[in-house]
């Protein structure tokens, strides 16, 4: 004797809808419309993007402490003369001058974190 299968149906529900959704798109858009149409290279891009602005917040951070302990900023991401390499500085830039910030300044400076180690990071 067999027992009989017995079957689930599930509504399967989009993840990202909505707002999000919106959101995602209008990003995709500005990477297709700036030639950049491989997923793989978008999402390189983001990363990029997001670990500088990551940067940014580990430094805000520091210097909200060192303001509030009245001493120096420990182990600074960001040394003097480099806040325009701050996500905070260059993010409400015009398209051209934001490239050419992040293509000329912004990845050798990422490129010479790792190579570094008295930066602290």
């Amino acid at each position: 004797m067999s027992t009989p299968e017995l079957r689930t149906l599930t509504r399967v529900t989009p993840v990202i809808t909505g707002e999000l959704k919106g959101k995602i798109d209008r990003v995709w858009d500005a990477f297709w419309s700036g030639g950049i149409s491989n997923p793989l290279e978008v999402i390189e891009q983001i990363t990029y993007l997001l670990f500088i602005r990551r940067l940014d917040d580990i430094q805000t951070l520091a210097e909200k402490k060192a303001r509030i302990t009245k001493t120096d900023v420990a182990s600074p991401v960001f040394l003097p003369g480099q806040a325009h390499l701050r996500w905070s500085q260059f993010k409400n830039a015009s398209p051209e001058v934001m490239h050419q910030t992040i293509a000329d300044e912004v990845f050798p400076f990422l490129r010479s974190l790792g190579a570094a180690p008295d930066r602290g990071t």
